[in-house]
């Protein structure tokens, strides 16, 4: 009797092994953990590891409620750290009437015609807050600088663009996700946790030690945070950057402007000093807060300042901008505009 493997058995076994790496893929990717952060979801990342554990704050529905843009005295134009509206709430806590656009509805620029593109609008209101991350404001000035139509008609959106967890998720079957999503996830975080310095995830995301990390998040491997590598791709700004938005300022003048530039996560954790020049130039101008100088500080007084497994401010960090935010509206509106009948 010959001893080789028929045809036949030979693809049997193939098919047989086949089978049960395809199975145990699917159960490893379904027994990882659903993640609810950008950077672990786009890293491939284990949520176990790296998912916040504090409870986040709850806020009344009616004060995420925005306002059409005709009627409301406050038009916030951001990106995404204002599209869950929680920073905003305190200011519709505290009466004013406030509606939220997108620079990405507008191709990322606001031009020359910036005060008759609000006036078309209807916008009647008394104060325009302008908000950008970091990270985006180089490119953003730059483009607003150079062009003289605003793309789009402004639009606001009256309930949140991106709606936050209100809980702290509970275990997910994680279907609809490709087969190796598991396996991706459990190589990258075992690299993770041998690595002593930054690691390189996937989709540019990055792991990397945190001094005293354990005090400033709640995350089981609390000694490293994930941050987003477009952080160190586009550079620090700059003192021009400043100037580019002193200008805007001077040019558009019927409608108050208020600016908030919100530091890079990695600035905050890794590189306090990034764009020192441009933080420099930007406090003697007196367009906006020191955001940069908030954010050193509150880091250390509020546990998940921001999301350990995500690039932007955690609900805790939303919240206290927006207190520190409602101070600076206050001090160019008092009081609310009185609701008519």
């Amino acid at each position: 009797m010959s001893s080789r493997t028929s045809p036949a058995s030979a693809w049997l076994i193939t098919y047989f092994a086949g089978f049960v790496v395809v199975c145990g893929m699917l159960l490893l990717t379904l027994f990882t953990q659903r993640p609810y952060g950008d950077l672990s979801r786009l890293g491939h990342v284990s949520e176990a590891e790296f998912g916040w554990r504090k409870p986040p704050p709850k806020v009344p529905p009616e004060q995420l409620q925005g306002t059409p843009i005709d009627q409301a005295d406050i038009l916030v134009i951001g990106d995404s750290f204002s599209m869950t509206h929680r920073w905003q709430s305190a200011l519709i806590r505290n009466g004013y009437t406030v509606a939220t656009t997108f620079w990405g509805q507008y191709n990322d620029a606001l031009c020359a015609d910036f005060d008759a593109w609000l006036q078309r609008a209807g916008f009647r209101g008394r104060l325009v807050i302008i908000e950008s991350v970091e990270r985006l404001l180089s490119e953003r000035m730059k483009k607003s600088s150079e062009c003289q139509l605003t793309a789009g008609k402004l639009e606001a959106h009256n309930q949140p663009f991106l709606p936050p967890l209100e809980h702290l998720p509970t275990f997910e079957w994680n279907t609809g996700v490709p087969l190796t999503t598991g396996f991706a996830t459990f190589r990258n975080t075992q690299k993770i946790k041998r690595a002593p310095d930054a690691v390189t995830a996937d989709f540019r995301t990055i792991a990397r030690p945190v001094k005293d990390g354990c005090q400033y998040f709640s995350h089981r491997l609390c000694e490293k945070a994930l941050f987003f590598g477009e952080d160190d791709d586009n550079g620090p700004l700059a003192r021009v950057d400043a100037e580019r938005m002193a200008s805007f300022d001077r040019q558009h003048g019927k409608v108050p402007l208020l600016w908030m530039v919100i530091p890079n996560k990695t600035t905050v954790y890794i590189d306090p000093a990034h764009s020192a020049d441009f933080v420099s130039a930007f406090n003697g101008s007196g367009l906006g807060p020191d955001l940069f100088a908030f954010a050193a500080r509150e880091k250390g007084r509020i546990m998940d300042f921001y999301f350990p497994n995500d690039t932007h401010l955690s609900m805790h960090g939303q919240l206290a901008l927006g207190d520190l935010m409602l101070g600076e509206v206050r001090k160019r509106l008092p009081e609310p505009r009185p609701k008519g009948p």
